[in-house]
């Protein structure tokens, strides 16, 4: 039976997932928790839960709860863009290709390219094989 995410056509949930961790971190880096320690609540950051994960499924069934279907989707089109702009597509190829605006292709190519965070880039290598730049 596919899952709500088989549905919308996601086939890389672990890296979606992931990103949100990502994004998740940028927003608090000056309050970091120390790694795997629990906060004053007793509660685990983002992170941590992503890292538990171990199989798609497990990450699929942790998006489904996580994400409405329309951050998915924003998700998958942005790991889109970035696959599109690391194989040098133009920005506005990439945007006809994925649906996209040319703001969103600009935003995921800064990161890809300028910003020191350098997650899409890491994930990219890692699928392709190959040391990250």
């Amino acid at each position: 039976m596919p899952t709500k995410l088989g549905l919308i056509g996601l086939d890389t949930p672990n890296i979606l997932v992931k990103y949100y961790a990502m994004k998740s971190a940028q927003k608090n880096l000056a309050a970091k928790p120390s790694a795997s320690a629990p906060s004053r609540a007793g509660l685990f950051p983002l992170e941590d839960a992503v890292l538990a994960l171990v199989t798609k499924e497990e990450v699929t069934r942790f998006l489904i709860d996580l994400c409405t279907p329309s951050e998915i989707t924003a998700f998958r089109q942005r790991w889109m863009i970035a696959q599109l702009l690391d194989k040098n597509v133009s920005h506005r190829k990439a945007a006809e290709q994925s649906d996209g605006s040319v703001a969103t292709v600009a935003r995921v190519a800064r990161f890809l390219q300028h910003e020191r965070h350098r997650g899409y880039r890491l994930v990219l290598d890692r699928l392709q094989g190959t040391k990250s730049r």
